[in-house]
């Protein structure tokens, strides 16, 4: 039981999703080689090509405008956009999407310890939905309360959120993200990479 101390003095924990519980680049790498298949279909373009380029590229300058850099490479007529946008969102993978062992690790002994877990999620929720139901939880995912701070305001608003309408008490809630995302003092903040 090595995350007592963090556990035992809380009432809940909210966690984010991409690059807290799972590494982002799993879900797009993923996406990247079905949109190549795609592509290798509608236009006899070799996938493995288009594959490899929009790896390189995400690992070098991330998923920004990386259509258009495929799209330029290759010469991918526009319209493609469109099924590239609708893979980002509603892609079945091929593989699941798999936690970090520490954050698997830690979620079984909150579950364990019977307090709740909730997600706090940014970004696209049909998206981020997408990737919640391809990732393997090992059981734990019918004790997830998920929110979508899109639909409900900031971040913080959202958290705010969390703790009123569960009656929870801030200085007993853990936040574990990516960068700091709470500014407020009395709710703590714990960077995944310290787990």
């Amino acid at each position: 039981m090595k995350y007592q101390e963090l556990i035992n003095p809380r009432q809940a924990f909210v966690f984010g999703l991409d690059d807290v519980l799972y590494p982002l680049k799993d879900y797009q790498l993923q996406v990247y080689y079905l949109f190549a298949q795609f592509i290798e279909y509608g236009e006899q373009i070799d996938a493995q090509a288009i594959v490899q380029f929009m790896n390189e590229a995400y690992l070098t300058d991330g998923a920004e405008a990386i259509f258009a850099k495929t799209a330029a490479k290759f010469n991918l007529p526009q319209k493609y956009i469109i099924n590239f946008d609708l893979l980002q969102q509603n892609a079945k993978l091929p593989l699941k999407l798999l936690l970090f062992a520490p954050v698997l690790d830690f979620l079984k002994e909150i579950h364990a310890a019977g307090k709740p877990i909730f997600l706090l999620v940014d970004g696209d929720p049909v998206q981020q939905l997408n990737k919640i139901r391809q990732m393997e939880w090992n059981g734990l995912a019918q004790s997830l309360v998920v929110y979508f701070s899109a639909e409900t305001g900031t971040f913080k608003q959202t958290l705010d959120m969390i703790v009123l309408k569960h009656d929870l008490k801030k200085k007993e809630v853990l936040v574990i993200g990516k960068s700091l995302c709470v500014s407020e003092d009395k709710i703590e903040f714990l960077a995944v990479d310290q787990l």
